[in-house]
Parts: structure tokens; sequence; C-alpha cells
């Protein structure tokens, strides 16, 4: 049917779901925020950053409508949903403006730097009855969907939850960025940078709990390049055991020389484990006592079917996962359904584990996760 026929009560419904975004911050992830939000057919109205002529490049290199100061963004009454892309010390306070103005937010991780501001901030989110997101996005790889309807039905709980998480791009001490600085990215770098969609994801698909943890820190290189001293750690080991019992490792590094987005898990239960690698995203493998198999995207189970949205072997990767969770977000605006949407609950969690591989690294024990 073409536009010029839609009956008046199509077209309001048309207007009711496209929904008016604007997006704080335009780096990296802003002009990710940017595609996933026409991917799903809604308008980017307006971007702000630091300045307004950085706002002005950015409007037109993603464009939006506008570029506007974000104090003129919060108060536009057009504007339905606001994206919070900047670095990680503006969140809760830009998180807060947007949930004050009646706007619907999602915010990039970490929700807020301490735990006492992400639980203010879950806790406004549900008084002011708005929708609040944390773009937890691995959570959207339909076979990481697979893995958590194939464990919900087995008989027997996973025992064992071991992986890593590897990126090179701070493997130079050349390197320089905001997330070093802590006055900008926070106390914790790798871990609440990384770690956190690692402990996010293995909880997700097990439906487990990490209740404590023994962590320690690593830090490479003390300078880099013009910062004398670097004041977050480069990597970490975790050990940890959850509600069920089980036991956990995590090995996490920013500087591992060649491994650029290496989130790795291993699910081991009674006669099986789940292994999902998220550079080779498209095929979930099982292993077995007597036989091992490799589930493809395409045979994906029910729980995972609507992810899968090209034919197995055409492959599927991050932003797919991104416009799938921007989906899933503006859909429970409208709407109010959701299946696994990571909301301000879980960046709360994040801050209490983050807070908890801090106390633990600093004093050498085991501590317990709230």
């Amino acid at each position: 049917m073409s536009t010029n026929t839609f009956s008046r009560t199509e077209r309001e419904q048309t207007r009711v779901a496209t929904l008016n975004a604007g997006i704080i911050g335009l780096g990296f992830i802003g002009e990710v925020h940017a595609r996933a939000i026409r991917a799903n057919g809604h308008n980017l109205r307006a971007v702000s950053a630091a300045n307004i002529d950085i706002a002005r490049d950015g409007a037109q290199k993603v464009g939006a409508e506008f570029a506007v100061t974000t104090e003129a963004m919060m108060s536009d009454p057009e504007i339905d949903v606001i994206h919070i892309c900047t670095p990680n010390i503006f969140h809760a306070e830009l998180a807060t403006l947007a949930l004050q103005n009646g706007k619907h937010v999602i915010c990039e991780k970490p929700l807020a730097i301490s735990v006492a501001d992400a639980q203010r901030l879950t806790e406004l989110a549900h008084e002011k009855k708005l929708v609040a997101t944390v773009p937890f996005i691995y959570r959207y790889y339909p076979t990481v969907r697979d893995a958590r309807a194939r464990l919900a039905a087995s008989d027997f709980a996973p025992h064992l939850l071991h992986g890593y998480y590897l990126q090179d791009w701070l493997a130079s001490d050349e390197v320089e960025n905001w997330r070093i600085d802590p006055k900008l990215g926070g106390p914790s770098r790798a871990f609440g940078d990384i770690g956190v969609h690692w402990v996010d994801l293995i909880e997700f698909v097990t439906g487990q709990r990490i209740t404590r943890l023994n962590a320690q820190l690593m830090r490479v290189f003390e300078s880099r390049s013009d910062a004398p001293s670097v004041g977050t750690e480069d990597g970490a080991t975790i050990i940890f055991e959850t509600n069920t019992g089980a036991q956990g490792s995590l090995v996490l590094s920013q500087v591992s020389a060649g491994r650029k987005n290496k989130l790795w898990f291993s699910v081991e239960g009674h006669g099986y484990s789940y292994v999902f690698d998220q550079e080779n995203p498209d095929s979930l493998w099982q292993g077995g006592v007597d036989v091992n198999s490799t589930f493809m995207r395409g045979s994906a189970s029910e729980g995972a079917s609507r992810f899968s949205i090209l034919p197995a072997g055409h492959p599927q990767g991050y932003q797919d996962c991104f416009n799938a969770f921007i989906a899933d977000t503006y859909s429970a605006i409208s709407s109010g359904e959701s299946d696994g949407l990571p909301r301000f609950a879980d960046g709360l969690r994040a801050a209490r584990l983050t807070a908890a591989v801090l106390e633990s690294a600093k004093t050498q024990q085991w501590v317990e996760v709230r």
C-alpha cells in the first residue's frame, strides 16, 4: 500500500511508532547509536557534543536534523528518547536530567561510576515510569540466545563458567584515550569497560549470579604518551563463585596484541559444554562426552530466531546486535514489550560488581557481591 492511501488511523499509528531521538556525544559509539536509530525507522532529531561546533560537524556526519546544546535537547518537547554516549563521568548527571525532563534514556555503560548514583538512577527511572536501558548488546547475538535457551531446557545447571575478554587497542604506551584518565573514565577501566560486558553475558545466559569474587588488577604501563601516570588497570584476573555453587574465572586485557575484541566464554555442566566466541559469532559450539556439535545461527532455537535476520552464511555482527537492542528499547517505549532487555537495574548490577572487583583488588581478599 502506498503512503498516500493510508487511512487517518494508520497515519496516526505510524506517527506514534516513529520516535524522535537525541544523541549526546558523537564518538565511535555515538555513530553506532545513530545507525541503529535509522535502521529501525526512527528519527534522529538532534545531537549535542562538547561544544556547538563539534555538534554541527557531528550532525552533518550522522544526518541529524539539528545541532543543539545539551540544555536545548533536554527541554525539546519533540524528543522522546535521549542516548547518552559521553565519557563515563557525565553519565549519571545527564541521565538524571533526561529522566527529570520526562525523556526515555539509553545510557552507555557504566551507568554511573558509583553504586550510589546507579542506585539513584534506577529508582528515578522506576519512579518516573520511563524506559531506561544500558547497551549490553552482546545479549543480542542469536547464538547467545540459543545458548541461553538450551541451558534453560537442561536438567543440570552448569558448574563451571570461564572465559576471557581481550583487546589490543591499548597495547602500546603511545596510545592515549580519555578512558585512561580516572577523572573522565572512572576508577576502573578494563573491568568497567569490558569486564562488565562479559559478566552481564554470563549471568544472562546461565541465569546464575556471581555472589563472591577475588580479583587481581594488572597495569602494564605506568605512563602513556602525554600522561605521566596511569591510574586505572590494563587488565584483570578474577575468580568467582555463583549462587548455585558454580565456580568460574575471567581474564581481561586491553593490552593483548592481536586480540581485537575477543569475548569468549565456556559454560560447562553435566555432560555438556557451550562455547561462544564473539569474533566468530555465527556458530555455537556444543561439547559432549561422545560427540561435539556446532550449531549454526540459522538453526537457532525458538528463543533466538527473531534475532537471526539473515540466512546462515551471511554473517551478522556487532551493529546487527545494536540494531536489535535499539529495536527492543523503542518497542518497550511504545508497547512495554521486551525480551531480555538490559535496563538500568542491569547497569546497577554492573556497578556493584565493579565496586566488588576494586575492593577485592585493594584488600587482596574475597569480597561478597550484593
